[in-house]
């Protein structure tokens, strides 16, 4: 039981390192919209639109860390697996 919520933790914290990196490695806060430059092709001004997009920042990353280190706090805790011999209530006498 204790391997299994270490290697949970583990788990948590390469999953939600790789995707922090691969949504762009944001070293600010959480954004879900991003905003965007565009041009008017009329009148030639620039302006601002938000898209919709999920870009984690600092801030998800450490609630990520934490659970991690919740999960591996909670494994110091845990007590192992006694594995006790066992017995077999009715003995045969055999010669």
């Amino acid at each position: 039981m204790k391997k299994n919520f270490r290697l949970a933790a583990v788990i948590l914290v390469l999953v939600a390192a790789g995707y922090w990196a691969a949504a762009g490695a944001n070293r600010g806060w959480t954004k879900t919209s991003v905003p965007r430059k565009t041009l008017d092709d009329v009148t030639g001004i620039e302006g601002v639109r938000y898209e919709k997009r999920f870009v984690p920042g600092l801030d998800f990353l450490a609630l990520t860390l934490a659970g991690a280190g919740f999960l591996a706090g909670v494994s110091l805790f845990l007590r192992p697996k006694t594995h006790e011999p066992e017995t077999n209530p009715i003995q045969t006498n055999q010669p």
